[in-house]
């Protein structure tokens, strides 16, 4: 018998991949061999399923993150290690999944908009605060702006019109949206090996 976090791992891959209102039930179940019927003895409607399966993909990419940020000690090479491993995961979505998160199935929006607000204004936030009390950002540095303006909306830019991380690699998308805003703000004095 299937278990349903094979069911919430096969339906996270297609939703990213073709978005959560374009996969259908009937698709998951012929894909994983099952009924219909099946799917429903795990889930009460598409919206649960759909909710589940984003909050099944935001688990392993905290997990991730949390791994990484673990291997170090400067708190400006782990924001950007939290944005390295997030753009390893958005370059597989494609734009008419956050999309259709939000026009379609507002519980699991909610859940995508709640692990972002949580990425940025408690993990990066508390990292800049740890950054700003070791002073290796200039002086005056509002760090909720920072928040704000640079790393907020980050997959709006990303989906604007199409993927942006189709056209441009994770190492350059990498640069441009995180690394350079980050060593604008931060001393003369500081340097990591992302800076050089």
């Amino acid at each position: 018998m299937i278990s349903k976090s094979e069911l919430l791992e096969c339906s996270i891959t297609n939703f990213t991949k073709f978005g959560s209102k374009s996969f259908t039930l009937d698709e998951l179940a012929s894909q994983m061999g099952m009924s219909k019927k099946t799917i429903y003895n795990y889930f009460k409607n598409k919206e649960d399923l759909v909710s589940e399966s984003v909050g099944y993909l935001i688990k392993k990419i905290k997990n991730d993150m949390d791994s990484a940020v673990l291997q170090h000690t400067d708190p400006i090479v782990k924001i950007i290690e939290i944005y390295k491993i997030g753009f390893d995961y958005f370059k597989c979505f494609k734009p008419s999944f956050i999309f259709g998160l939000k026009k379609y199935y507002p519980k699991a929006s909610e859940v995508f908009e709640t692990f972002r607000n949580y990425i940025v204004y408690e993990k990066v936030y508390n990292l800049l605060l740890e950054a700003q009390s070791k002073r290796l950002f200039r002086d005056h540095v509002n760090l909720k702006l920072v928040c704000d303006l640079y790393f907020l909306r980050i997959d709006d830019i990303a989906y604007k019109k199409s993927n942006i991380f189709d056209v441009y690699s994770n190492k350059e998308l990498l640069e441009h949206l995180i690394i350079h805003n980050l060593k604008g703000i931060c001393s003369d004095s500081y340097s990591n090996a992302y800076f050089e």
